[in-house]
């Protein structure tokens, strides 16, 4: 098949590859663009561990063709640092151990910080509602909570 030029905003810079009108935001952010943090996990958008934010919502990139994503701001587990500082969503998840093999992190964090841009101040149960929909096999679900709940008082606080 033939591919076509295709430039993307991801995590606040413009970059270009070549994709397959087939080819999936997960295998183009892989492949091309080398960012290897979303992973193929299912591939029918279920387990959440390719998710990433497409202007700011949680999208399952496996299910995603690439060339649909062209316009809009993409942000990937790559892109939430800022100068060498860990979003407060990655760090809470550091502090509470909120992962055990990190297959699914990436996915988990970026779902994490969708809802708390969202909602700053979620309860606990407003929190496993919001990330009902990544699955964790390790069953870390206490502690992703946990994470939840600490990353939204730092955001809120300025805590840590």
């Amino acid at each position: 098949m033939e591919t076509k030029p295709l430039e993307l905003a991801v995590n606040g810079s413009q970059l270009r590859g070549n994709a397959d009108p087939e080819q999936t935001l997960l295998s183009f952010l892989r492949d091309e663009l080398g960012l290897t943090g979303a992973k193929y996990g299912c591939g029918e958008g279920e387990c959440g561990a390719c998710t990433v934010l497409i202007d700011g919502v949680p999208t399952r990139s496996c299910r995603t063709k690439a060339l649909a994503a062209a316009g809009k701001k993409i942000r990937t587990i790559e892109g939430l640092e800022t100068d060498g500082k860990l979003h407060p969503v990655q760090q809470a998840f550091l502090e509470a151990d909120a992962f055990q093999c990190g297959y699914c992190t990436s996915g988990m964090i970026l779902a994490g910080v969708a809802l708390l841009e969202k909602k700053p101040n979620p309860s606990r149960s407003e929190i496993i509602s919001g990330m009902e929909r990544n699955i964790c096999r390790c069953g870390t679900y206490p502690r992703i909570v946990a994470a939840l709940e600490r990353a939204s008082k730092i955001l809120r606080e300025g805590v840590r």
